[in-house]
Order: structure tokens, then sequence, then C-alpha cells
């Protein structure tokens, strides 16, 4: 039994031993992933928050404790899509010897990421823009994919430079081609298309790339 001056320092102690509030009640992380898939599948715009507390199963005060607005939890989505799923691009122009080599290998892993199973078909970046009337997001969502197409032009400037390419290679329409390749693959993949399909589509895409007589890759 603790005195009246007892309770009182008890009481302050728990109050200043925890935070405010309830304790949080879900996997963040699994909640995260939850979010991601929503967004991957219906786009930006057409997932509302009430989409975003159902599929996480969450309230809408934990949504907005645990992870902001709805833009704030789009811009992480977009960051773990990035490192889990997006990153293929990233990995070939570091690893692969030449341009062509890097875009070559984008493509082909491209048909595999936007078709396997486990998850929706097509690059969320890419499909979260369509319909999107944020302009906030839309900026961001460009911004990235003019980004990447930035890192194949400067890849292939670096090969034109070294003579891996022709010296009257156009640095700047061959990395849009690439990106163009890249984009319309996600919206073939999610209106059906086959990893095979967009494979022989890699190849056709390839196809179009200048060579000199002393690099064949």
């Amino acid at each position: 039994m603790v005195s009246g001056d007892d309770t009182r320092t008890t009481g302050v102690s728990r109050a200043k031993g925890r935070p405010r509030g309830r304790p949080r009640s879900f996997d963040r992380a699994t909640a995260l992933e939850k979010a991601l898939m929503a967004f991957w599948e219906h786009g930006y715009e057409a997932t509302s928050v009430s989409d975003l507390t159902r599929v996480m199963d969450i309230g809408a005060p934990s949504l907005y404790a645990a992870f902001g607005d709805k833009r704030s939890l789009f811009e992480e989505v977009v960051r773990e899509y990035g490192t889990r799923y997006g990153a293929f691009t990233d990995r070939a122009l570091a690893e692969e010897p030449t341009a062509r080599a890097a875009v070559e290998r984008m493509l082909r892993e491209a048909a595999t990421v936007y078709t396997e199973p486990g998850h929706p078909h097509g690059c969320l970046v890419i499909h979260a823009a369509a319909n999107c009337s944020t302009p906030e997001v839309e900026q961001s969502l460009r911004e990235r994919r003019n980004a990447n197409i930035a890192a194949i032009e400067s890849r292939i400037r670096d090969d034109v430079a070294s003579g891996a390419l022709p010296a009257g290679t156009d640095p700047t329409a061959l990395a849009r081609h690439a990106g163009a390749m890249i984009q319309g693959m996600s919206q073939q993949a999610r209106d059906g298309a086959s990893r095979e399909e967009l494979q022989a589509l890699a190849d056709i895409a390839m196809a179009v790339w200048p060579r000199t007589r002393t690099h064949t890759r």
C-alpha cells in the first residue's frame, strides 16, 4: 500500500515514462507493404485514404500518426518501391560495361519484374502517374522518370566519347527511345503481355542501336 504522496509520485513517473496516446498496435513494415501494393495496383489518385486504411487494416488516426498524410505515405512507398522492385535500372547502369549492355539488361529485367507473380504488373512509378491530378505528385514522378532517362543519356555520351558508339549517335534521342520502351513495356505488362512477349520486344528495341566495327555489344 502506498501513501497519497507515493500515489502522486507514481502517477508522475508513469506519465513521464511513456508517450501520450495509444501504443502502435500494428507492424509498420507490413502496413507499408500493403500500401505499396494498393498504390501499385490502382495508382495515386484512385487510391483513397479509406482504401488505404482498409487494406492496411489500421484506422485513419494510426495512418496519419505513423506515415503522415496520403502524399507523405506515397512518397515513402515510392522510395520503398525503388529499393525493392525498381533498382534493376540503377544496377544495370552501374554494373554493365557499356550503355548498350546496360539498356539491354534493363529491358530484359523489366520484362521479368513487370510480369512476375506476387505483385501488380508494370511499374508503380509509371502507373501511379496516370490520371494524377495532384501537381506535386505528378511533378515528383516526372522528375524520377526524367532522371532515369538522363542517367541513360550520360552513359551513352560516355560511350560516344570512348568510341563504343559511333560519333554520329544522338545520345538524347537514343536515351529517350530506351525510356519510351521501358514505359511502354510497363503498360503492355498491365494489359496482359507475358514475359516472353516483352523480351521479344526488347530484342526489337535493341536492334535499332548503332554499332561500331569493333564493338558488337
